[in-house]
C-alpha cells in the first residue's frame, strides 16, 4: 500500500520558515505513529517568478494535480509589487484553485481559552470560540464576466460582475450541510438577497438543498447583519456559508476575533478524486510578513493546523488531528509565546523553530 503524497509549496517570505516546521510534525507522525508521507516540494509565488518567469510553472501545476493534498505555505513581497498583474505571486495562488477547481474554502475561527485575551472583543464573547466560515471560491464577482477597466465617455470605468449558477451553489451549500452534519448541525447562509438578484437565487438555492439535510437547522441572514452579528455575539453561530466576496470579507473579519491571524489556517476542497479524497489545498491565513522574513520571529501555528485540517479532511486521521491541536494548545497553555503573541500578560519569549520543537515534545508527551 502507497502512502498519501503531498506536495508542499513554501512560497515567499516567511512561507520556508513556517514549512519548516510543519516538515518536523509530518516526521513525527511518521516516526511516531506510522503515518508516513510521500513528500514533494517545489516553487510558488515570488520565487517561482524568480526561477521560471512564472509565478507556477506548469510542472508545479501538474503535481498539484496529481497529489493528494497540497500544503502552501504564502506568496508575496514588496519586490514583486511592479510585476504586471499578470505574473504577481498571488496568481500562483489562484491559479491552484481555480485549475483544482477548489470550490469550497473552510476557514475555522477558534478562539484558544489561552488567548482568550488577544481578541478586541470581551473574553467571556470569545472564549471557547469554534465556528466555520465555508466560502465559495471560484466563482462570484472575482471571477465574473464582464470585467476591466474601460472609457466610457470622458472617464474610466470599473467593472466587475457578480455571476453565480445554480450548480455553483448547490455544490458549496452541500459541502457546508456535510460540515454541520459533523458539527452542532446548524448552518446560516449568508447573502444580500434583499438587494442582489445572486442573493435571491443563493438563498433559494442553498433551501432547496437544505431539503436533504432535514436534521440540519438552516437560517438566512444578510452579510453585513452577518457580520454585526459576529462582532456582537460570535458563538451563536457554528457553520456559516457565503459567497467568494462576502465570504473573503467575514471570513477575515472572524480571525481577529481569536486575535491573531498567525493561529488561522484554512482548507480549500474541490470535487472527490479518484480515490475518494477530494482535491485539496491547505494554506494558513497569514501573508508572506516580508518585514519579519528570515528573523525568526514568525509564529508557524497556522501552518501546523494547516496540516491539522489536511489529517482530518484529505486523510480521515481526525484523531491525529485532534492530537496535533491538542498539543498546540498545551504549549500555549504552558506560556509559550511567538513574537505576535506576546500580549500585555506576557509569556515566555519563543523563536518560530522554538515553537515548532515545543509542539513536537508535547506530541511525544501524549503518547
Amino acid at each position: 500500500m502507497t502512502n498519501p503524497s503531498l506536495l508542499i509549496l513554501p512560497g515567499d517570505g516567511i512561507g520556508p520558515e513556517v514549512m519548516t516546521e510543519v516538515r518536523k510534525i509530518i516526521d513525527w507522525f511518521g516516526a511516531k505513529r506510522g503515518l508516513a508521507f510521500d513528500v514533494s516540494e517545489d516553487l510558488v509565488g515570488g520565487c517561482a517568478y524568480d526561477k521560471h518567469g512564472t509565478p507556477l510553472h506548469d510542472d508545479t501545476m501538474a503535481k498539484a494535480q496529481e497529489v493528494d493534498a497540497v500544503l502552501l505555505g504564502a506568496v508575496g513581497g514588496p519586490q514583486y509589487d511592479t510585476l504586471d498583474f499578470s505574473v504577481k505571486p498571488e496568481r500562483g495562488l489562484l491559479r491552484l484553485r481555480k485549475e483544482m477547481d477548489l470550490f469550497s474554502n473552510l476557514r475555522p475561527a477558534q478562539c484558544f481559552d489561552a488567548l482568550a485575551d488577544f481578541s478586541s472583543l470581551k473574553k467571556d464573547v470569545v472564549a471557547g470560540l469554534d465556528i466555520m466560515i465555508v466560502r465559495e471560491l471560484t466563482s462570484g464577482v472575482y471571477f465574473g464576466e464582464p470585467r476591466g477597466i474601460f472609457e466610457e465617455g470622458n472617464e474610466r470605468v470599473g467593472i466587475n460582475t457578480q455571476r453565480y449558477t445554480e450548480s455553483e451553489i448547490a455544490r458549496v451549500a452541500r459541502s457546508a450541510f456535510d460540515l454541520a452534519m459533523k458539527r452542532d448541525k446548524r448552518l446560516c447562509s449568508m447573502e444580500k438577497a434583499n438587494v442582489m438578484e445572486s442573493g435571491i437565487l443563493w438563498r433559494e438555492v442553498v433551501t432547496e438543498v437544505g431539503e436533504d439535510y432535514p436534521e440540519v437547522e438552516l437560517s438566512h441572514m444578510y452579510a453585513d447583519a452577518g457580520a454585526m452579528q459576529l462582532t456582537r455575539w460570535p458563538k451563536q453561530f457554528d457553520v456559516i456559508v457565503t459567497d467568494n466576496l462576502f465570504g473573503d470579507l467575514l471570513s477575515d473579519l472572524a480571525a481577529m476575533l481569536t486575535g491573531s491571524l498567525g493561529m488561522l489556517p484554512s482548507a480549500s476542497l474541490g470535487a472527490p478524486m479518484a480515490n475518494g479524497r477530494p482535491k485539496a489545498l491547505y494554506e494558513p491565513v497569514h501573508g508572506s510578513a516580508p518585514d519579519i522574513a528570515g528573523q525568526g520571529k514568525a509564529n508557524p501555528i497556522a501552518c501546523i493546523l494547516s496540516f491539522a485540517m489536511a489529517l482530518r479532511y484529505s486523510f480521515d486521521q481526525g484523531e491525529e488531528a485532534a492530537r496535533l491541536e491538542g498539543a498546540i494548545e498545551t504549549v500555549l497553555a504552558d506560556g509559550l509565546r511567538t513574537a505576535d503573541l506576546m500580549g500585555p500578560k506576557g509569556g515566555t519569549p519563543v523563536s518560530t523553530s522554538g515553537m515548532g520543537d515545543a509542539i513536537v515534545s508535547a506530541l511525544d508527551a501524549s503518547l
